[in-house]
């Protein structure tokens, strides 16, 4: 099933995005974000039993990640956004668990983009 990311846009600094993964299934799930000129840096996971795995400490107490399976959307909830949060944010989905090699995910949604800007 493709995945379809959505929910970005422009926030001030301080505030707070939803950003939705549609088509997740019983899979592992995990947010990326490319920043114009870095490389695609994974953020969080949530496998399909719903354990959840921190790939940056930086967004530790501001990002939480979770599952309605009854609407197949994983959600990424981004509170006290930053300017340096600001990327093109991907949902990439994988067999089961999560992984922390990227190149583990097999299916990409589009991306949308986050900025973060007074």
């Amino acid at each position: 099933v493709q995945l379809q990311a959505s929910g970005g846009g422009l926030v001030q600094p301080g505030g707070s995005l939803r950003l939705s993964c549609a088509g997740s299934g019983n899979r592992g799930i995990g947010w990326f974000r490319q920043a114009p000129g870095k490389e695609r840096q994974g953020i969080l996971c949530i496998s399909s039993s719903d354990n959840i795995i921190y790939y940056r400490d930086s967004v530790k107490g501001r990002f939480t990640i979770s599952r309605d399976n009854a609407k197949n959307t994983v959600y990424l909830q981004m509170n006290d956004l930053k300017a340096e949060d600001t990327a093109v944010y991907y949902c990439a989905a994988r067999s089961y668990l999560c992984s922390r090699d990227r190149t583990a995910f097999t299916s990409w949604g589009q991306g949308t983009q986050v900025t973060v800007s007074s």
